[in-house]
């Protein structure tokens, strides 16, 4: 007979690494993007002062998975176009208007900040898309 695992306890100084990492990975996203801070608060979900925090390595705060979603989904995109343009459109394209089905003329920014993760989802898919990667 097995005896019993151990419970797993989080070590809670990786998770606030990890964290860390992620933040700074969103911040430079924003940053390339050219995100004011009110859009880039916006897409992140988060007050404007907790942005302001994050931006400037003074988070202290824990990431739920809303967070952790969004901050997935915001460096999938990046990812997404630096590997079909690997050019300015790379930094440009997500504020440029855009007559997409999936924009209807307004930027891929605006859509997002005004859709959530549902319309985030789309936009990664649009550009997954447009690299062949579906």
């Amino acid at each position: 007979m097995s005896s019993p695992q151990p419970a797993i306890v989080p070590d809670r100084g990786a998770a606030k690494q990890e964290e860390a990492v992620i933040v700074k990975a969103v911040v430079r996203a924003c940053e390339f993007w050219k995100l004011t801070n009110k859009e880039s608060a916006e897409l992140f979900d988060v007050p404007i002062a907790t942005w302001n925090r994050m931006k400037a390595g003074d988070f202290r705060g824990k990431l739920d998975q809303d967070k952790r979603t969004r901050a997935s989904l915001i460096v999938g995109i990046f990812k997404g176009l630096r590997l079909f343009f690997n050019g300015p459109l790379t930094y440009d394209w997500p504020k440029s208007a855009n007559t997409g089905p999936v924009f209807n003329g307004k930027t891929p920014v605006a859509t997002m900040i005004e859709g959530g993760i549902p319309q985030m989802l789309r936009v990664r898919r649009y550009v997954d898309g447009l690299r062949g990667g579906l």
